[in-house]
């Protein structure tokens, strides 16, 4: 082979390397591109799951909060009744103490 056939094979091989080169960064970035638009999509979906996830969260400690607050007020109206109740036994006994108390009172003026 002459040498200005070997020098146009060198070139031609050069050539068909930075087209491959060209190529292969090509082909590259837009790997890159795809990859960072999916790794956003995932950022996206993780966002989304994790906000829906506090909502199921606040939700459940919302009806937590409802229920020992409806526990609460039932315990109070329970204890309320019995104060009621044991008040309403203890009345006619309060009214002899005060009538007690008063005629003693009167008594000791005279």
């Amino acid at each position: 082979m002459a040498r200005p056939e070997v020098l146009d094979r060198v070139k031609e091989a050069e050539r068909e390397a930075d087209d491959i080169v060209e190529e292969a960064e090509a082909d590259r970035d837009g790997r890159i591109d795809e990859a960072r638009t999916r790794a956003e999509a995932i950022r996206e979906e993780a966002r989304e799951a994790a906000e829906e996830m506090q909502q199921e969260r606040l939700a459940q400690a919302r009806e937590e909060i409802e229920e020992e607050r409806e526990a609460i007020i039932a315990e109070g109206e329970a204890d309320r009744e019995k104060l009621q109740a044991r008040a309403e036994e203890r009345t006619e006994e309060a009214v002899e103490h005060v009538v007690d108390l008063f005629e003693e009172a009167v008594d000791a003026q005279t």
